[in-house]
């Protein structure tokens, strides 16, 4: 992403796919033929190389995720509860069903919300209320912000198993016993489901508490986790179980970043950001 348009780049060379600008989160499908992305907060897919581009839904829409067989995209949206919600489409367009709240998904579905303003303001303000979701790669699991957590905590994340509707909060600020502020957005897989990454920050109880924008990796086996990458890094996409691609700050603005995940070695791919890989 460069300036509200998608580019794809391999190696030195990189080709736009767009134009008009207002576009964000691109996704690659599965099997590398399509991308789903945002134009003016709905949701769209396009050919790999930019052209059929095709509206697939006219609800208000935010960060797509394809399911792994790629019949599928799980995107968030407003549901029965007032509160942020997701839905998956089928792949070709169709009708949205509800996945989370799991209670919403015997409800009709609500009012198709208002087209949502791009978002303003700080890197952290922009960040915030940012809804893009993630599939897993089994396809059993979605994490998304939000959640059944909402009721306890002032932000969260949450992983939702799809069969059963029940929620697991992996993140939370504010509320119950929690004196910290913050955010955590924007989840990823890694390609083996083996961890769990997502955009922090977080203001503490004391100065030292205080992280700026920074990215967790969680182990959803132990529930551990640990901060990668640099000060500022956002928006990670792994490579592989190694090494990711983050949105980072160089050289005074966004670009995408390469990054060692376990010896912390940085390398500039292309000037944008909010990266998606093609496996």
């Amino acid at each position: 992403m460069r300036s509200g348009e998608i580019y794809v780049g391999s190696g030195s060379a990189e080709k736009r796919l767009t134009t008009g600008g207002g576009h964000s989160r691109p996704r690659w499908s599965p099997d590398g033929r399509r991308i789903a992305f945002l134009t003016g907060a709905q949701l769209w897919t396009m050919n790999a190389d930019g052209t059929a581009a095709k509206r697939l839904a006219t609800r208000a829409a935010a960060g797509p995720s394809w399911s792994p067989d790629g019949k599928w995209i799980a995107f968030a949206s407003l549901s029965c509860n007032g509160g942020p919600g997701v839905y998956r489409i089928p792949a070709t367009g169709g009708t949205p069903q509800v996945l989370f709240p799991s209670d919403c998904r015997a409800e009709q579905l609500p009012p198709e919300p208002a087209t949502v303003a791009p978002r303003a303001g700080t890197l952290t303000d922009r960040l915030r209320t940012d809804d893009a979701v993630a599939w897993s790669p089994d396809g059993a699991k979605i994490a998304f912000r939000g959640g059944d957590c909402e009721s306890v905590y002032d932000s969260c994340l949450s992983v939702g198993t799809i069969a059963s509707g029940g929620e697991q909060t992996v993140a939370a600020y504010g509320g119950g016993s929690l004196e910290t502020q913050g955010f955590a957005v924007v989840p990823s897989w890694r390609t083996d489901g083996g961890r769990l990454a997502w955009t922090a920050y977080q203001v503490g109880e004391t100065t030292a508490d205080n992280q700026p924008v920074h990215l967790v990796e969680y182990n959803p086996a132990t529930g551990t986790r640990r901060t990668v990458g640099g000060t500022l890094d956002r928006e990670l996409a792994y490579l592989d179980t190694t090494h990711a691609a983050v949105t980072a700050q160089y050289r005074g603005g966004s670009w995408v970043m390469l990054v060692g995940l376990a010896d912390g070695s940085r390398q500039p791919f292309h000037q944008g950001s909010q990266p998606s890989v093609r496996r």
